[in-house]
């Protein structure tokens, strides 16, 4: 039992760590990693129903209908990923960004192996679900990016829109927020901005209170993180509706979202001083486009290995 809880809080470490990265989506881990319908069931618990219980019976039951421990373990990976495995993906991506994106590229291509056995039938409809869900992924992996205000609603807002990167496969929150060039203000500014008061605060110094910068960006963290919660619950319900009702075209559009989520983690680009992103194909003759097609294999093969073990299990 211990075993299982210490595998799903690493697949929470997991979807933590890709979810922050442009062009990757938590959700797809999630979903190769076989968890995501009982996180969808387990979200969508969080509700009047719910919050009834928590006021008439107290916090266990409330902690039992919601599958209270699941989340509570799942989502202790995703948070902890942002203090530990995150940095360090950062820090790898900084001076091996191509042979981490050739592992992610492959875990993506890897993951519809896993993806073909979750459709009972391809037909008509599942071709359809695909083309829609691959339209919308390729706009989104092509866009360029689009200024925004900070105001407190947008601020909101993003949490909602960047939150759908942990619920949605192939549609990554950090890539939304980098569009909407809010990427710099939430995901490193305010992230570090917590992590310097927490570690001021367990010191016991007090004088960020008298920081007006700081207070800033814990408010942004605050705003984007109610938003978060709110598109959570909400996204969690719609799906899992979804996926009860119309399993087939509804996993049919997230192989779609998938697939058009390969051209935002291409491992051969190149990048402007403007931040504008040009792909090219592999050098093959180059020692480095083998090494990160070796990492792309291993990516492949990981995804794959997973499978079959849950499977067996």
């Amino acid at each position: 039992m211990l075993n299982n809880y210490f595998i799903l809080f690493l697949k929470g470490l997991a979807m933590g760590a890709v979810n922050k990265i442009p062009g990757v989506s938590g959700g797809t881990v999630a979903f190769v990693t076989g968890i995501y319908e009982d996180l969808l069931n387990s979200i969508k618990k969080i509700n009047f129903k719910s919050i009834k219980i928590l006021l008439s019976k107290g916090f266990k039951a409330f902690y039992y209908e919601i599958n209270g421990k699941f989340l509570a373990v799942l989502f202790s990976g995703v948070i902890a990923s942002f203090f530990s495995v995150s940095l360090i993906l950062d820090r790898l991506i900084q001076n091996y960004e191509i042979y981490v994106f050739g592992m992610f590229f492959g875990m993506i291509l890897g993951s519809f192996y896993v993806i073909y056995y979750q459709l009972e039938k391809i037909n008509h409809k599942t071709f359809i679900g695909i083309s829609i869900g691959l339209t919308i992924g390729l706009l989104i992996s092509l866009s360029n990016s689009f200024e925004v205000s900070n105001s407190n609603l947008v601020i909101f807002l993003c949490g909602m829109i960047a939150i759908s990167g942990m619920i949605l496969p192939g549609l990554s929150g950090s890539y939304l927020l980098l569009l909407m060039g809010n990427y710099t203000l939430i995901m490193v500014d305010s992230v570090n901005a917590l992590y310097f008061t927490l570690s001021e605060i367990i010191s016991f110094n007090f004088e960020f209170m008298n920081d007006p910068q700081r207070l800033y960006l814990l408010k942004v963290l605050f705003l984007f993180t109610i938003g978060s919660i709110s598109g959570l619950v909400f996204l969690s319900n719609v799906l899992s509706t979804l996926l009860k009702k119309h399993r087939d075209i509804t996993i049919s559009i997230i192989v779609g979202f998938i697939a058009g989520s390969l051209l935002g983690v291409w491992p051969w680009k190149n990048e402007d001083v403007y931040g504008n992103q040009t792909l090219f194909f592999p050098d093959f003759s180059s020692t480095e486009t083998w090494t990160t097609l070796f990492f792309l294999f291993i990516g492949i093969l990981f995804v794959v290995l997973l499978e079959r073990m849950a499977n067996k299990h």
